[in-house]
Order: C-alpha cells, then sequence, then structure tokens
C-alpha cells in the first residue's frame, strides 16, 4: 500500500476514492431498487390468484391513496435533506442538527396527515366501505417518516438503505405466501406493508445513532422555520411530480371498476420499475453533483451527465423494445393471466421510461444551481396537465386515457425542464 501511494499522485488517489465511491452507492440503489420491486413483483401472480384482480384493484387504489400523504410527509427532504448534509457530513454537530429537524418536522406533518386521511376516509363512501384497509395502510406513511432515507444519500452510504430494505421486503415477501391464503385476507396485504415499512425505519434510525453517532437533539424553532422555507418548492415540485405519477391509478379507481384498476396498475407496477434505472442514477450521482458543481464548473459536470444520459437512454430503450414487442408474453410471467387491458397500457406505456430517463441532467443541473424554483414551476405545470386529461379522458376511455395522460405529462415535463436549462443560458447564469 505504501508503494502504491507512493506511485500514484494524491489527486488521482481521491478521483479513483471518488469514483469508486459513486459507484458502490449506484450498485446499493440498484440492489435496493432491484429488491423494492422484483419481490413484490414475486407476490403478484400469488396475489391475482388467490385474492383475484379486482381485490388486487383495491389494493392498488390504496397505495396510490396513501402515496399523496406519503410525498406530503417527505416535504421533498429527499433532496433538500440530501444536499444540505452532503454539504455539511464532515461536521456531526451539524449533521445531527439537520437530521433531529427534518424529523420533527416530518414527525408534524405526519400528524396533520392522519387527521385529514381519518377524515376523508370516513366523509365518503368509497374509502369508508374499506376503512380497515386504509387504516392499515396509513402505516406506510408512519414508516416513509421513520426512515431517513435523505441522511444515508447525502452521506453517500447508500449500502445502508439496501441492507435495511432488502431485509423488510424479503420478510413482506414470505409473510404475504404465509398469512395471505384466501380473498378475505386482502386487507391484510395493506397491514404486512405497513409493518415491514416502520421496522425498516426503526432499524435506519438505530444505524444513524450506533454507526454515524448521530445525537437526536431538540430541534430550533428558527432552524425548523428555515427548513421548511428552503424545502417549499422541491415540496411543491415532490407533489407535483406524483401528481402525474399517481393520480393515473387514484383517478382510475374514481370512475372504473376495481377490476380495470387491478389490469392498469399491473402494467403500471412494470413501467415504474423500469423507472427506477432513471432515480436511481439520479440520487447515486446527486450528492457529487450538488458538492461539486460550483468547484467544478457546468462544463465539466455537463460532460459527466452526458454520460450518464447515454447509458440510461440505451438501457431503458432496450427494456422498451421488449415490452412494446412481447408485453402479452411478460405480462403472462409476472401476472399468470393474459389481460387484454394491461397487455395494451404496457405495450403503450413501454416507452414512457425513456422520457423520463432523459431529464436526468436538467433535473440535476437546476437543483444543483439551487434553481428550485424554476425546476418547481415546470413540474407544477406537468402535474396540472396530467390531473386535466386524467379528468377528461378517463370517464369515456378508462386506462386508454390514463395511459395518455402518463405519455403527455411525462413528455411535457421533459421538454419544459430542457426549455429551463435554455432560458438559464441564455441569461448567461449556466
Amino acid at each position: 500500500m505504501e508503494i502504491l501511494s507512493r506511485i500514484i499522485p494524491n489527486n488521482l488517489r481521491l478521483k479513483i476514492l471518488k469514483n469508486k465511491r459513486i459507484l458502490e452507492n449506484f450498485i446499493s440503489l440498484s440492489l435496493l431498487q432491484l429488491f423494492n420491486y422484483i419481490l413484490p413483483l414475486v407476490t403478484i401472480p400469488y396475489l391475482l390468484r388467490v385474492i383475484g384482480p379486482d381485490k388486487y384493484g383495491i389494493i392498488a387504489f390504496g397505495q396510490a391513496l396513501i402515496q399523496y400523504f406519503i410525498i406530503i410527509t417527505d416535504y421533498g427532504f429527499n433532496l433538500t435533506a440530501t444536499r444540505d448534509i452532503a454539504r455539511k457530513r464532515t461536521s456531526i454537530d451539524d449533521v445531527s442538527k439537520i437530521v433531529s429537524t427534518v424529523l420533527m418536522i416530518k414527525s408534524l406533518i405526519a400528524i396533520i396527515c392522519l387527521i385529514v386521511f381519518l377524515m376523508i376516509i370516513i366523509s365518503f363512501n368509497k374509502f369508508s366501505k374499506e376503512f380497515e384497509l386504509y387504516i392499515y395502510f396509513f402505516g406506510m406513511v408512519v414508516g416513509n417518516v421513520l426512515f431517513p432515507v435523505w441522511f444515508f444519500q447525502g452521506m453517500e452510504r447508500m449500502k445502508y438503505i439496501t441492507a435495511v430494505n432488502f431485509m423488510s421486503k424479503f420478510i413482506f415477501t414470505l409473510a404475504i405466501f404465509i398469512f395471505i391464503k384466501d380473498v378475505g385476507d386482502y386487507k391484510y396485504v395493506a397491514l404486512l406493508n405497513s409493518l415491514g415499512s416502520i421496522l425498516a425505519g426503526f432499524i435506519a434510525l438505530f444505524i444513524i445513532i450506533k454507526v454515524f453517532k448521530v445525537k437526536l437533539i431538540k430541534p430550533n424553532y428558527y432552524n425548523m422555520v428555515c427548513c421548511i422555507k428552503d424545502g417549499w418548492y422541491i415540496f411543491v415540485s415532490s407533489i407535483s411530480i406524483n401528481l402525474y405519477k399517481m393520480n393515473n391509478v387514484f383517478i382510475l379507481g374514481l370512475f372504473a371498476e376495481d377490476l380495470i384498476v387491478g389490469y392498469f396498475a399491473i402494467a403500471k407496477k412494470l413501467i415504474d420499475f423500469v423507472n427506477q434505472i432513471s432515480s436511481m442514477v439520479s440520487q447515486t450521482v446527486f450528492p457529487y453533483v450538488s458538492n461539486r458543481i460550483h468547484e467544478i464548473g457546468f462544463s465539466k459536470i455537463t460532460t459527466l451527465l452526458k454520460t450518464v444520459l447515454y447509458f440510461i437512454i440505451i438501457i431503458t430503450f432496450c427494456i422498451g423494445m421488449i415490452f412494446f414487442m412481447i408485453p402479452d408474453k411478460i405480462m403472462y410471467l409476472v401476472s399468470g393471466g393474459c389481460y387484454h387491458e394491461a397487455i395494451w397500457s404496457l405495450r403503450v406505456l413501454s416507452f414512457v421510461p425513456l422520457i423520463t430517463g432523459i431529464n436526468v441532467p436538467a433535473v440535476q443541473i437546476l437543483l444543483g444551481y439551487s434553481y428550485d424554483r424554476l425546476f418547481s414551476a415546470v413540474v407544477v405545470a406537468g402535474g396540472i396537465i396530467n390531473l386535466i386529461i386524467n379528468f377528461i379522458l378517463v370517464p369515456f376511455i378508462a386506462y386508454k386515457g390514463s395511459c395518455l395522460a402518463v405519455i403527455l405529462s411525462e413528455l411535457f415535463v421533459t421538454i419544459g425542464l430542457y426549455f429551463a436549462i435554455i432560458h438559464l443560458k441564455k441569461k448567461h447564469v449556466l
């Protein structure tokens, strides 16, 4: 090792270490997303046979509803807190303040969400008839509050996220086969989901306290207010992003029967699985981009992001071609049946991950330079467009309208983000 230290210059060794860290984090996030989607996908054929597509549609509708509350409690911290910790991770005191502040804010938001959630499911028959199911689902919000994904991303220690999530997802998958035995057990799918999420959250908190020596302290009121203000535009963006990602299943569930929702949800889950390729690449490079973008400059960052973009395009295009060419075989493999609505949806949506992946460099640049407001404006517009298209088309053409809403809103956001970059370059601020 001493000989290598003499031969390899310090700057080169640092570069190797940084690239090694990025690669390690990418592999960790790849495994994480693989576990997050492959393990649940293993249960889909079983659930469809045991509880049927209609009950699976009810579960998908419940998951779409609870995702709104998960995003609200996130408050954009997966980006803003990640960025803050990445910049201050050398000081454990500063990191402890950030962690304590974020956890307190998320907990307070979760309490408000619980009150609103109860009011919704009590007030509307669509929800009250499945009261027990929705109560079970709210445990996922609690688990999300407890699990500090943003901490591990900011510290660039994604392997801990992978290990904890794998354990919880694996236990959840086994539990599905053990406890879900007939149609009447469909409600317990939500309960098992929530228990796994809460368990993962507690383990993650234990790790940051024991391994990283983070101290949970009483947060300063001023810091909490500043944190809320700083995260506002990202929060609005996150809400909007999930409007055009989660609205489709939710709005379809308002107008279509549970069976149709179940069919569409199967195709959408496969598309979301591929979308995670772009997501995990983006999450991997974001701490590095946030930390170095002002230091190394726009030109070098764009060179890195071009490489990232080529990788995303190749992978998502190849998978998209497979989805487009043989959707029936894929659907049979995943769900155990050849449902026309699911096959049609999968074929139409096959290249959505490619469209989504193309916007990764634009997102990195806008957020890396802290143009949160501009980023938010584009995404909010995309969310509104998705909402309008869904409400116009879904009542008449059901799942086909949902598919069109997904495609058009994703195209709008991707184009809009690059127009935002062009606008900033013309103003010579990049």
